[in-house]
């Protein structure tokens, strides 16, 4: 147990001193527009006094500042209120901007703090950020806690949604949600289930659909019946593609989004049994066609499998360049919460209006995820567009960890509910809507 609560004091990122001892308020704001920030101490000894004064100064950190007036208006001397700091400011374009807040007694400068906004376009700022796990599995299949058990430690370390996706079965991540009916809880818990049609060697996740792909499986003769039918339209394949397979994860994915779900293409470069799984050829062709909704960017890879990752990555980088738009996730591909290894490693930011199935969908195929890397005693790394990692890491230092410790207490609940605590199901009713009101604090339009 020692050794569990120490990886997880190394995984688990770091409040920041000024988000600990201030809230800043909002933190991320509309582009091009005043705000005003506030900076609201939450302990004596970090207070503002109404007799001193303070110097506030500004930086946009990719230097887009037309209308700010940076740098020939830097500096400003300001009063606290109430001991309250009120700073107005411009915040130009979309990038992150670093408020710098010094106390000024004579000749004598202490510094305060470090504090950060983030200003985003429209289309970006209506949106919230969401973490969560879309490919994980428990004691059903080959991982080691029961679905519950697993719903309950995703949102431990700060999940806002997760689906149970056993190898091959559907019926346990309708058991994740049936342990929690009647509770009042902010994780959502989708269902879901990793694909394996027969003799295809290609694994795909059903993340959200509304009916088990496996299961028609079983029926063998309506199934290759349906995959015949997509062979015959197939016309010629490029070397090395197997017809079969390829109509079978074509049927797969258009089953996934007929239940209203998300098409995963799992791990290509797994490397087992001497090779990558599935073949470059069907792994090309799958990127050429994209029958899949989303695809596998970041995966369950131990840290001997680095390999893996970092040529995941590496296509989607050449699959870009060619102009394709590729929609990712990232996922741990877990088969144990408290092996110390792989779950929380990897995970999925996707920006939506709100945490519902639909919307969350709706973000990874409108490109609106990244992919993100967070090995022990690493800094995390996020993996995708651009624009979304450069905003992902200002979250992940601004915004997540706060977030985070809402969340490790509503999943020790969770966890209580599970094992007979009567009182578990009413100490979650009072810390629901938590997250969800910090958030709302963050971000702001206060002009």
């Amino acid at each position: 147990m020692l050794q569990y609560l120490e990886f997880m004091k190394v995984r688990s990122p770091l409040v920041k001193l000024e988000n600990r001892y201030f809230e800043s308020t909002p933190k991320v704001v509309p582009a091009d527009q005043e705000t005003v920030i506030t900076i609201r101490p939450l302990f004596d000894h970090c207070r503002f006094s109404d007799e001193k004064q303070y110097e506030v100064s500004y930086f946009p950190c990719e230097e887009f500042a037309r209308r700010s007036g940076w740098p020939d208006q830097r500096s400003r001397t300001l009063k606290p209120i109430d001991g309250i700091l009120q700073v107005p400011q411009y915040f130009e374009s979309e990038q992150e901007h670093v408020l710098i807040v010094e106390e000024i007694s004579g000749d004598q400068r202490k510094m305060v703090g470090d504090f950060r906004v983030y200003s985003a376009r429209e289309d970006l700022f209506c949106r919230r950020p969401y973490k969560g796990d879309m490919h994980i599995h428990s004691s059903y299949s080959d991982g080691r806690e029961s679905p519950g058990y697993v719903a309950s430690a995703c949102r431990r370390i700060g999940f806002d949604f997760m689906a149970l996706t056993d190898h091959g079965r559907y019926a346990p991540s309708v058991e994740s949600q049936r342990v929690f009916e009647g509770v009042d809880l902010d994780l959502r818990i989708f269902r879901g289930e990793e694909v394996h049609p027969p003799s295809n060697p290609v694994h795909m996740i059903n993340f959200g659909g509304s009916f088990s792909v496996n299961d028609l499986f079983s029926d063998s003769d309506a199934y290759y019946t349906e995959v015949k039918k997509i062979e015959d339209a197939l016309g010629e394949l490029p070397p090395g593609v197997d017809r079969y397979q390829y109509a079978s994860c074509c049927f797969c994915f258009d089953k996934i989004r007929e239940g209203g779900g998300l098409g995963i293409f799992c791990h290509p470069y797994w490397f087992t049994s001497h090779r990558y799984s599935p073949s470059g050829a069907i792994t090309s062709h799958l990127f050429e066609q994209q029958p899949f909704d989303a695809y596998e960017l970041i995966g369950g890879y131990h840290r001997s499998e680095v390999d893996s990752n970092t040529l995941q990555v590496a296509r989607y980088h050449e699959e870009r360049a060619c102009g394709r738009e590729i929609p990712i996730v990232g996922v741990s591909d877990a088969h144990g919460c408290e092996r110390g290894e792989l779950f929380g490693w990897y995970y999925t930011i996707l920006f939506a209006p709100t945490s519902d199935l639909p919307d969350l969908i709706a973000g990874v195929k409108d490109l609106y995820s990244v992919a993100v890397e967070a090995l022990p005693g690493e800094t995390p790394r996020a993996y995708g567009p651009f624009r979304f990692v450069k905003y992902a890491l200002f979250l992940m230092r601004e915004v997540m960890p706060q977030h985070d410790e809402l969340c490790a207490e509503e999943g020790r609940r969770m966890l209580q509910h599970l094992a007979g605590d009567a009182s578990a199901a009413h100490a979650l009713a009072t810390l629901s809507g938590r997250t969800d009101a910090l958030l709302e604090r963050y971000y702001g339009a206060d002009t």
